[in-house]
């Protein structure tokens, strides 16, 4: 699995998804129970995505979201769901995180704001690293 090089510590993504999921968890439970919230999270993340490609941190995590967002199609499509409803929830978490303007570090600011939504992205995919690496193993099998 590739290695992002982010600017949080181990200890301090752990932590920040720690505040995240008190943050969102219930929000992101809530959206993952409804296929029509997830496919407008999805849209949302797509767009967002679109809009900061030029950025050089989110350069540098795209392949991590791109495979969550795969993740989530897929078992929404009911393509693959080798993975427990708490890692759906925390799939979804992770996105939304990534989608919500104001967080720990507005995305507005200059340099910092993506920081903090893509260390959580990387949390969540070190925290479900077995679950990715099957799913991009079933990704590269299937006819």
């Amino acid at each position: 699995m590739k290695t992002m090089n982010m600017e949080y510590s181990n200890k301090e993504q752990v932590n920040l998804l720690g505040k995240a999921k008190r943050m969102y968890e219930k929000k992101a439970e809530r959206i993952a129970q409804s296929k029509e919230k997830v496919h407008v999270l999805l849209e949302r993340v797509t767009e967002k995505l679109h809009q900061v490609a030029d950025n050089p941190t989110v350069q540098e995590s795209r392949y991590y979201l791109e495979t969550l967002i795969r993740m989530v199609k897929a078992y929404y499509k009911n393509e693959y769901r080798a993975f427990s409803t708490k890692t759906l929830v925390l799939l979804v978490l992770g996105l939304l995180y990534f989608v919500m303007p104001l967080d720990f570090i507005p995305d507005f600011i200059a340099g910092l704001g993506f920081v903090d939504d893509l260390s959580v992205l990387l949390a969540v995919t070190k925290s479900m690293q077995h679950d990715i690496e099957d799913f991009l193993e079933w990704e590269r099998t299937k006819a």
